[in-house]
């Protein structure tokens, strides 16, 4: 399976793997799955760690490296994936959240999410 893990569970991935839960740990750790990352996710990061958020307290320049190396591949944000954003319901207004259940979709991957109400949209997402 294809996996999209959201940008906290990334980072709680990368850093601070005692916040999984048990079902995003085994979904991480499963050899069969493909990980992927997307560039979403590291403009969420810079963004939010340059305006002092706690949470993302994370070098963004040093963050893709890492996942690369432990196995993720990059997802780009492709103007097909922006196209499919305004298709979707307006369940959620944090705009991140909302271009990587768009990518997702388009690109067929599971998105692993931590958000409850983002775990509404359509698509294959695992809330875990």
């Amino acid at each position: 399976m294809r996996l999209l893990p959201d940008t906290r569970i990334l980072l709680w991935t990368a850093a601070e793997s005692w916040r999984l839960s048990a079902l995003a740990r085994a979904s991480v750790g499963e050899p069969d799955n493909e990980l992927t990352f997307s560039s979403i996710s590291l403009w969420e990061v810079a963004i939010k760690a340059g305006r002092g958020r706690a949470g993302f307290r994370v070098d963004a320049s040093s963050l893709p490296r890492s996942l690369v190396d432990n196995g993720y591949a990059e997802l780009p944000m492709l103007g097909a994936n922006a196209a499919a954003l305004p298709s979707l319901p307006r369940i959620h207004k944090d705009p991140f959240d909302r271009m990587l259940v768009a990518q997702a979709i388009v690109e067929g991957l599971t998105l692993l999410m931590s958000d409850p109400t983002v775990a509404k949209y359509p698509g294959s997402i695992r809330l875990v």
